[in-house]
């Protein structure tokens, strides 16, 4: 079997909230990754800046959009969270702010993925 094929049924396979998990961990390592790079490896550090930017960019759309499901205050707070992670990477870019709080974030994200997981499983 194919790499790719591998990949499409793993991708069937997975529930959405076990998607949004694992994206979650691969930016976050890579985050974790760019954060000990030389401040001057600015093509390095940026990849995993702007991968980061881009997956809470795509989830705030998301939640901008009329059909969805979730809750408005949730839609609102992630939507919030998603302009600060904006902001507070164009200041790691400048090197003004640090990885850290960016990375914790994404792990807060990910410990209510992993524990609505198990929540839903056990119903």
């Amino acid at each position: 079997m194919s790499l790719q094929a591998y990949q499409q049924a793993a991708t069937r396979a997975e529930n959405p909230r076990d998607m949004e998990y694992r994206l979650f961990a691969q930016v976050t390592r890579a985050l974790m990754d760019a954060s000990k790079l030389d401040p001057l490896d600015f093509a390095g550090r940026m990849d995993a800046l702007d991968w980061n930017r881009r997956l809470w960019s795509t989830l705030a759309a998301d939640c901008g959009q009329t059909g969805n499901g979730m809750a408005p205050a949730l839609r609102a707070s992630i939507i919030s969270l998603s302009i600060w992670v904006s902001k507070h990477t164009a200041l790691v870019i400048r090197n003004q702010e640090e990885f850290e709080p960016l990375i914790e974030i994404n792990r807060m994200i990910m410990q209510g993925l992993a524990a609505g997981a198990s929540t839903s499983a056990a119903a």
